[in-house]
């Protein structure tokens, strides 16, 4: 197939991004199909097709590495002509010549639907669940709603809206209502850290989320076609799972299959199953958990377009289940390209 590799765009998660998108690109081109990757936000001048972009832009291969620092979105505005287009030159004619789009992007625009929802009106095909499905699970807000009223276990929580006042009781977890990657959470543990907290998650999201603390252990769920993969187990060696630690080498352990009572892992995957219908999840995605001492399952979020990064938890509960890397992306193109 021609597939056209999307990543970067207008979002802190753009260095996760890049990083996924170099490794699907050149895990595709390996399976033998022709690719370019682009940056959803600043497009290129050099093509208007598949073809003539292919034959101007393509690279025998992708390498980017994820930096430590989250990227600075203002710098990247200013180094565009039309700052506040999102979607960049020409992306949206090669997209509609490709055979295929593969979505390597990661927050805000790439995973809240809007993006989904154009290429559905330019009947362009693309990888992962449409604009309803992530619309609902970049909303972190109405996705713990929607698990609570069908019954599913999710941390207590409260909503801050602008001027808002926190009354949580600490410790407490503090999160912007739609973003990802850890970035802008924080765990408090008094209430003078938790008004600096809300404070800088407000700087992410206008909405906060404040979410009961769960102490115990943090594991993960993918799915793909409709099944539940091997449970992982997440361990960071400092602090918790936040940015760094998702995306710097060595920082976290992850055990999969994970080292945990076979009922717990069966409960985790059944509910992985529940929440991805639930929340209208098509094709595949990976659900977060907290497992507490007393061995509650508590869902914590979806995630639409899981992370591909050489640390990231969904290609690794897809090895632990014979599926190589190559063998991933291949399988996830062509359930796109049969929808």
């Amino acid at each position: 197939m021609n597939i056209v590799v999307l990543a970067g765009g207008y979002s802190h998660e753009r260095e996760v991004s890049l990083s996924s998108g170099s490794l699907i690109a050149n895990a595709l081109m390996e399976n033998g199909h022709q690719v370019i990757m682009l940056d959803l936000y600043f497009g290129t001048s050099e093509a208007v097709t598949f073809e003539e972009a292919y034959q101007k832009l393509k690279k025998d291969k992708y390498e980017y590495k994820v930096k430590k620092q989250i990227p600075d979105l203002d710098a990247l505005k200013a180094q565009k002509e039309k700052p506040n287009e999102m979607i960049g030159e020409n992306i949206i004619p090669i997209c509609q010549s490709a055979d295929l789009v593969f979505l390597s992007l990661h927050g805000e625009l790439g995973e809240n639907g809007q993006l989904q929802a154009v290429f559905d009106l330019y009947d362009i095909t693309y990888t992962g669940t449409g604009y309803l499905g992530s619309a609902i699970a970049m909303n972190k807000i109405l996705s713990k709603e929607i698990m609570s009223a069908q019954g599913i276990l999710t941390p207590e929580w409260e909503v801050l809206e602008q001027s808002d006042e926190p009354t949580s009781p600490v410790p407490c977890v503090v999160k912007p209502n739609a973003s990802g990657s850890s970035i802008g959470v924080y765990i408090v543990d008094n209430q003078e850290d938790l008004k600096q907290a809300v404070k800088e998650a407000k700087k992410y999201s206008p909405s906060v989320l404040i979410e009961e603390k769960i102490s115990g252990r943090e594991f993960s769920v993918g799915v793909l076609e409709g099944k539940a993969l091997p449970v992982i187990e997440i361990i960071p060696k400092t602090g918790f799972y936040d940015y760094e630690n998702k995306y710097q080498e060595g920082a976290t352990v992850e055990i999969c299959p994970a080292e945990v009572d076979p009922a717990i892992a069966e409960k985790m995957q059944e509910t992985a199953l529940e929440v991805f219908k639930a929340l209208r999840l098509e094709y595949y995605s990976r659900i977060d958990f907290m497992v507490s001492d007393n061995g509650g399952v508590y869902c914590i979020e979806a995630n639409t377009l899981p992370g591909m990064t050489p640390t990231s938890l969904f290609p690794q509960e897809a090895a632990a289940s014979g599926m190589s890397y190559n063998e991933l992306c291949n399988k996830l193109a062509e359930i796109a390209a049969s929808k």
